[in-house]
C-alpha cells in the first residue's frame, strides 16, 4: 500500500490491543490489531477457494490484507501425502501491512498431511484447528506419524482445537440427497464458516458466491451454504471456541477512494485493458497457457466487450509470433508467459526490436530453470531479459512491486512500447500473481494519454525533389521509428529480420551501417524517459537496502522492524531495470553499504556491480516462497554492524 504506517505493524505475533466483553452467557470478543490464518489440506479439499472466499469478504470489511497462495504443480497430487498439500496464507490487520506474514497465528489442517507440512511454520502458542475425522491411522502413516499428534503430547505447545469436520459437514447436510462421497466435500465451507464466526468477517458474500458458482445446481449450492452456516453455528455454539476476535476495518490506511481485492494477475489484466483504451487501439494477445501466467490469458478472454481479442496459439512461438503481426497491424500486443516460454519466444523478441515495433512481453516467473517449480515464485529471469537474445538486442525492463501494483506496470510497459517503438519486457512472478491486496480503482482521469499517431504519409524529401515514406527515418527526440499502418496508400515497407539500411529500411549488409544501427537501437533504449530513483532515507544512514520486483513488502516490513528498534536504515526499490534511472549512480554513492536482497542468486547485483563498480552485497534465496521478513530483518541488521 501507498500510506505509510509507522508503529511495528510486521512483528511475528499478533497484537492484543484491547478487550470487549459480552454480556454475561456470551463469549468473549477479543480485539487484535491482526492475525494471520493459513488453510491447508489435500490439493482436493478446496483450500484456494476457501481462503479466496474469506479473503474476499475480509476485503469487503475493510482491513488490509496480504496473502500468499500456495499448491503443488500437479492437477491432482496423491491425495493424503505430503506433495499434495495445498495452503492458502491471510494477513489482514486495521493498519496498512506489507506481506502476507512470516508464520501463521492460526493454522486449519485438513488432514494429517496438511499439519506436517505446515507445523514448522507455525508459533508456540498458535491455534491449530484440525480435522479429527482424517486422522486415522493409515493417513497418518502415510505422512510418517507412528503415533496421533493429537494425542502423544506433541502439539501441547499449541491450542488445539479437535474438530469433526467431516462428519459435522455430513450430519448438518443429512437432509439433502446427497451421498456420503458429495457430502463431504462441502466439509470446506464449513471450516469457512467456523473461521467467519472466529473473526467476524460478513456472511451474505460469500452466500451470494455460492448461489452465482452453483446455479445449475441449486442442491449443490443449497447444500454449501447449508455447511457454511452449520460452520458458523458451531463456532456460536461449542464450548472449545471460548472467544471469538476482531479486527477493524484499517480506516486510516487508504487514501479516499473505491477499493476492490485484487490479485496481480487480474491487474495486470486491467492494466492492459485500460492501456488499449488510453491508446485507443485494439488490444491483442497472443498466448499459450503456462502457469502462473494463463489466468490473463483467460481473464483478457472475457473482455471482447472493449475490443480485446484472444489467441490461444498452439505454442509459444505461435503465440508471439500472431502478437508481433498484431503489433505491425496497429494493434495494442502482448503475449504473456513464463521462463521457459521467453526462452522460445527470444527469437521473435529480437525480431520485434529489428522491426522497432510495439510488442508487451509479460514474463511471470516462476522456479526454474527448464519446467523447475511452476507453482513457485522465483526472480530468477533477469538476466534473460535483459541478454536473452542472439546480437545486441536491447530490450527496456520493467517490474511490479506489489499484486496491485500491476496495473500501473501495464500502463508504464505500454508507455514506453507505443513511444519509443520497441519490445517491453514485464517482469512480475508467482507471487504476484496470484497474491493479493486492497486496490483502489483510479478515475479515468488519472490514467495517463497513451494516444498514438500513426504515420500519415510521406515523411522524406529526395534530392530530386520527390516525397517518399522511409521507415526508419526517426524521431529526433525519441529516436522511434514512425509506425505505419499496413495498407495505408503510398506508405508501402519492407519489414524482416535482416539488417535495415538507416532510413530506407532496404536490406543493408554493409559494416558501417550496422554499426550505426546497433547503437542507435542502444541509445533509442539508453534514452527513454524513467522517473528518477527515490530514496527512502530519513535519518541519512549509511546501509541502502535495494530492491527490485516482489521483494518490495518483505524488505520495507524489515526495514519497518529496524527502524522501530533503533536501527538507521535507507530503502530505495526499482522498477525500471534497463534503462536504470538517471540517478541511480549518485543514490548509490551516498551509501557506504548497498545490500539487494534477490530472490535468485544475485543477478540485479550482477548488473549493479558491472555498471556502477559499486561492491554491493546480495542476499538471496531461491527456495520457492518469499521472504520472510524477520529474515530479512535479521540479514540487514548484520549488513549494518558488519
Amino acid at each position: 500500500m501507498t500510506s505509510q504506517v509507522s508503529s511495528p505493524s510486521e512483528q511475528a505475533d499478533e497484537a492484543v490491543v484491547g478487550e470487549q466483553r459480552k454480556p454475561a452467557g456470551t463469549k468473549d470478543v477479543r480485539r487484535l490489531d491482526r492475525v494471520i490464518i493459513r488453510f491447508a489440506g489435500d490439493s482436493g479439499d478446496g483450500m484456494q477457494l476457501t481462503g479466496d472466499r474469506f479473503t474476499s469478504e475480509t476485503a469487503s470489511f475493510g482491513n488490509d490484507l496480504s496473502t500468499l497462495p500456495n499448491f503443488p504443480a500437479e492437477i491432482r497430487a496423491p491425495a493424503g501425502t505430503l506433495p499434495g498439500v495445498s495452503s492458502f496464507q491471510l494477513h489482514f490487520a486495521d493498519h496498512d501491512i506489507l506481506t502476507p506474514g512470516d508464520a501463521p497465528n492460526v493454522l486449519v489442517a485438513m488432514n494429517p498431511a496438511a499439519l506436517k507440512a505446515n507445523l514448522g511454520d507455525v508459533p508456540r502458542g498458535a491455534e491449530i484447528i484440525v480435522n479429527t475425522d482424517e486422522f486415522t491411522k493409515r493417513a497418518m502413516q502415510k505422512v510418517g506419524y507412528a503415533t496421533s499428534p493429537l494425542e502423544d503430547g506433541s502439539l501441547d505447545g499449541y491450542s488445539l482445537h479437535p474438530v469433526p469436520l467431516t462428519t459435522l459437514t455430513v450430519e448438518a447436510l443429512k437432509e439433502f440427497d446427497l451421498t456420503r462421497k458429495e457430502a463431504e466435500r462441502s466439509k470446506n465451507m464449513f471450516a469457512l464458516g467456523l473461521l467467519s464466526w472466529m473473526y467476524h468477517r460478513p456472511t451474505e458474500g460469500t452466500e451470494k458466491f455460492l448461489k452465482s458458482k452453483f446455479a445449475k445446481k441449486p442442491d449443490i449450492a443449497a447444500a454449501n451454504i447449508t455447511a457454511f452456516r452449520a460452520g458458523w453455528n458451531f463456532g456460536e455454539t461449542t464450548e472449545d471456541f471460548a472467544v471469538s476476535y476482531e479486527i477493524a476495518p484499517a480506516t486510516t490506511a487508504f487514501p479516499v477512494g473505491t477499493y476492490r481485492n485484487i490479485s496481480g494477475n487480474l491487474a495486470l489484466s486491467y492494466g492492459l485493458i485500460a492501456a488499449s483504451r488510453q491508446a485507443d487501439l485494439p488490444l491483442y494477445l497472443g498466448s499459450y497457457p503456462i502457469t502462473p501466467a494463463s489466468d490473463i490469458l483467460h481473464e483478457l478472454s472475457r473482455h471482447k466487450n472493449f475490443g480485446v481479442r484472444t489467441f490461444q496459439a498452439e505454442d509459444e512461438i505461435a503465440g508471439i509470433g500472431a502478437a508481433l503481426g498484431a503489433a505491425f497491424g496497429g494493434s495494442l500486443a502482448v503475449t504473456t508467459t513464463s521462463g521457459p516460454g521467453v526462452a522460445l519466444k527470444s527469437e521473435t523478441i529480437g525480431l520485434a526490436v529489428s522491426l522497432e515495433l510495439p510488442l508487451l512481453v509479460i514474463d511471470i516467473q516462476r522456479g526454474g530453470p527448464s519446467t523447475g517449480l511452476p507453482t513457485k515464485t522465483e526472480q530468477a529471469d533477469l538476466l534473460q531479459a535483459m541478454f536473452g537474445r542472439n546480437g545486441e538486442a536491447p530490450v527496456p525492463v520493467i517490474a511490479p512491486c506489489t499484486p496491485a501494483d500491476c496495473f500501473d506496470a501495464a500502463l508504464e510497459a505500454a508507455r514506453i512500447a507505443l513511444t519509443y517503438r520497441t519490445p517491453v519486457m514485464l517482469l512480475s512472478d508467482g507471487y504476484l500473481a496470484n497474491g493479493s491486496e486492497p486496490w483502489r480503482i483510479p478515475e479515468t482521469d488519472e490514467l495517463p494519454d497513451l494516444t498514438v499517431q500513426f504515420a500519415q504519409g510521406p515523411n522524406h524529401t529526395l534530392d530530386d525533389g520527390s516525397e517518399v515514406f522511409w521507415p526508419y527515418k526517426r524521431d529526433p527526440q525519441t529516436l522511434a521509428r514512425p509506425w505505419a499502418i499496413p495498407g495505408t496508400p503510398g506508405l508501402e515497407h519492407r519489414i524482416g529480420g535482416i539488417e535495415k539500411e538507416d532510413g530506407t529500411g532496404n536490406i543493408s549488409y554493409a559494416p558501417a551501417n550496422h554499426d550505426f544501427m546497433v547503437r542507435t537501437r542502444q541509445a533509442k533504449i539508453d534514452g527513454i524517459e524513467v522517473p528518477d530513483l527515490e530514496v527512502d532515507d530519513p535519518h541519512e544512514a549509511k546501509t541502502l537496502v535495494l530492491g527490485w520486483g516482489s521483494t518490495y513488502g518483505p524488505i520495507t516490513a524489515a526495514v519497518r522492524r529496524l527502524r522501530t528498534a533503533g536501527e538507521s536504515i535507507a530503502q530505495a526499490h526499482l522498477r525500471h531495470l534497463n534503462p536504470f534511472p538517471r540517478n541511480l549512480g549518485a543514490v548509490l554513492g551516498r551509501y557506504e553499504k548497498v545490500v539487494i536482497p534477490e530472490m535468485n542468486l544475485g543477478q540485479l547485483a550482477t548488473l549493479i556491480r558491472a555498471k556502477y563498480l559499486v561492491d554491493a552485497h546480495s542476499y538471496n534465496q531461491v527456495n520457492g516462497m518469499p521472504f520472510k521478513a524477520e529474515q530479512l530483518a535479521k540479514a540487514l541488521k548484520e549488513a549494518i554492524d558488519a
